[in-house]
């Protein structure tokens, strides 16, 4: 995996969604009020909130009415009530101290009474205790005079009347011949009046009954003509709210319409995007997403954050290379590259980008994946023709200028050799001349590689062409005791192809695994038709090449060495790349050349310690 472009700062910090597209070179700061009156809303809430706003006043008004009336009503009720308990409280007192004042002066005139009646058993020692009731009963009746003298009673004509009387009465009591001439008529008409008065309070408190009972009544219909005005209020604040919330509902309807239809427009055109778009908010928590991103991380979900590892740590980590700091425009993250261990985008290149994105109210981000696998493959085949096609004029005049002293060189060895006879002199020129080999070899395979020498196709049978390579190669084989397994296919596997050129191929594949294989361990060779999408394509380190056909032929070659780490089969087909020490590095290379100048791809599986299994597919008829 490979990262062009990171920045590695980042902030960490704190649902219908609306979203924003910030223009570019507008400072990002905290949402001021102003800019959130300016902040576009839904085209559905905006109707919305008056309909709320009519329905809530609506209520409000009649829940107004309600506890007004109800505050009336018990107002009223209270007036009515304390005002009857009041007179009734009022005319019961005047009631019971008339009743006390009846009772005193009767009281008063029957000790009266008894005095006389006892008058001749009296003597100067017994006066004192037969007078003792009587003055008693006298008080009783003076202190009930004494309250006559405050209001209510001095106030109206009867009562002071009556406290003359009584008063008369009482004094009369004092002398027993007094009391027997003018007592008993003072005595009947002091009562006359009392009874007087207390037929006078029953009469007032029945009217107190009846006005009181009339005061209720027009308590109840007050309390009906206020019921009636807050029902008729109430029917008239409910048809207005019902005829407003119709009319914004309708409105409602449409605009969610809309906003439905421009939605499934924007969806639609969301889903139909082939780069990978995400929206994250300011928690880094995923907002929305297209299918796209739902391919290359299928375990997210809406509401999950970016770092609760819903993929490998590929994935994640290009994913939070992507929102790794806060942007204030449109921003190029970078280009990643996933490996083989990633799943749902093994070898594919991402160029990143990020967008920012005002999320209720707060600063996220838009990130889109463009998925420019092709577009690199594309740039590297550019890239690398380029270098191959100046290497290769480099290489011409380099060849042409190391040929002519290297055959020079090669002639004065061989004379050397005829004239020294000493061992050590020929082990020096043995050393030398191993050079001139390898030197010669290395100009050879540098000007194949950067030469593309044209392809001479026929018609050429798989199988016997995996043989006569295996004879070029018996002399190696032989030597380490390699035995061959042959899986062939039951079928002829046929196609134009250029026979010497893939000969070099599997001469060079058969080496190599020999090579790298211990003496008597096999060597697999099979073979089989596979259709183009289970061809290797740009499967492993191969390319698929520009070949149009629809079926391949794969021949796949298993050594039993010691297989390839992951640094070593990522770069095993680049150009002077060599495990060996006495190799050029233009071995595969070559091969890589020629498979795909075929049309055909090439790949390598391997691991530490489990061997290797080089895969070539070449299109058949």
């Amino acid at each position: 995996m490979s990262e062009k472009k990171s920045t590695p700062e980042r902030k960490s910090e704190d649902g219908e969604v609306v979203y924003r597209r910030i223009s570019p070179g507008v400072e990002k700061t905290e949402p001021t009020s102003e800019k959130r009156e300016k902040r576009p809303k839904s085209l559905g809430a905006t109707p919305l909130a008056p309909t709320l706003k009519i329905i809530i006043v609506g209520f409000a008004l009649l829940l107004a009415l309600v506890a007004l009336l109800g505050y009336l009503s018990v107002r009223k009720a209270d007036e009515v009530g304390t005002k009857i308990l009041d007179d009734e409280r009022r005319y019961a007192a005047i009631r019971d101290f008339t009743l006390d004042l009846r009772n005193a002066s009767t009281v008063l005139d029957y000790e009266a009474r008894a005095r006389g009646r006892k008058l001749g058993a009296e003597t100067e020692e017994t006066r004192p205790v037969f007078e003792a009731p009587l003055s008693r009963s006298r008080e009783k009746v003076r202190e009930l005079l004494r309250r006559m003298e405050n209001p209510p009673y001095s106030e109206r004509e009867k009562w002071r009347s009556l406290s003359a009387r009584l008063l008369s009465f009482a004094q009369a009591t004092d002398d027993p011949d007094t009391y027997l001439r003018e007592g008993y008529v003072k005595f009947r008409d002091a009562d006359r009046e009392l009874n007087g008065l207390l037929e006078e309070t029953r009469r007032e408190q029945e009217e107190i009954f009846y006005r009181g009972e009339e005061l209720q009544r027009g308590a109840a219909r007050r309390i009906y003509l206020l019921t009636a005005i807050a029902l008729l209020m109430g029917t008239l604040v409910a048809a207005y709210t019902i005829r407003e919330a119709r009319r914004r509902l309708r409105q409602v309807r449409e605009s969610m319409n809309e906003t439905r239809r421009e939605r499934e427009y924007s969806a639609q055109m969301l889903e139909g995007m082939v780069s990978a778009v995400a929206a994250i908010d300011a928690q880094d928590r995923i907002r929305s997403a297209n299918k796209a991103f739902f391919q290359i991380f299928p375990e997210a979900s809406i509401g999950a954050s970016v770092y609760d590892k819903f993929s490998s740590p590929g994935a994640m980590k290009m994913l939070e290379m992507a929102i790794s700091s806060r942007i204030e425009h449109s921003t190029y993250r970078g280009r990643w590259v996933c490996d083989q261990d990633t799943p749902n985008c093994a070898d594919r290149s991402f160029d990143i980008y990020s967008s920012p994105l005002i999320i209720d109210g707060n600063n996220g981000q838009i990130v889109t994946l463009v998925d420019v696998t092709e577009a690199a493959e594309a740039e590297s085949v550019v890239r690398r023709t380029e270098s191959l096609a100046a290497m290769g004029q480099a290489v011409a005049q380099v060849a042409h200028e190391i040929r002519n002293p290297l055959g020079s060189i090669r002639l004065g060895v061989s004379m050397l050799r005829d004239t020294s006879k000493d061992e050590e002199s020929q082990n020096t020129i043995d050393l030398v001349e191993r050079g001139i080999h390898h030197l010669n070899k290395l100009v050879m395979d540098v000007t194949q590689f950067s030469r593309h020498r044209p392809l001479e196709l026929s018609e050429v049978e798989l199988h016997a062409l995996i043989d006569s390579s295996l004879e070029l190669t018996s002399d190696l084989i032989q030597g380490k005791h390699t035995p061959i397994e042959k899986q062939f296919s039951k079928e002829q596997l046929r196609g134009d192809w250029d026979a010497d050129q893939l000969r070099q191929v599997m001469v060079n594949l058969f080496a190599n695994a020999v090579d790298a294989s211990k003496e008597n361990s096999p060597l697999i060779i099979s073979t089989k038709r596979v259709a183009a999408e289970q061809s290797t394509g740009a499967k492993g380190n191969g390319n698929r090449g520009t070949g149009k056909a629809k079926t391949f032929a794969r021949l796949t070659i298993t050594d039993q060495g010691s297989g390839m780490d992951e640094r070593t089969r990522a770069r095993i087909f680049e150009p002077f790349f060599t495990t060996k020490k006495r190799g050029t590095g233009l071995g595969l290379a070559i091969v890589k050349q020629i498979v795909e100048q075929h049309g055909g791809a090439i790949s390598v599986e391997s691991s530490s310690g489990e061997g290797t299994s080089f895969i070539v597919d070449l299109p058949i008829k």
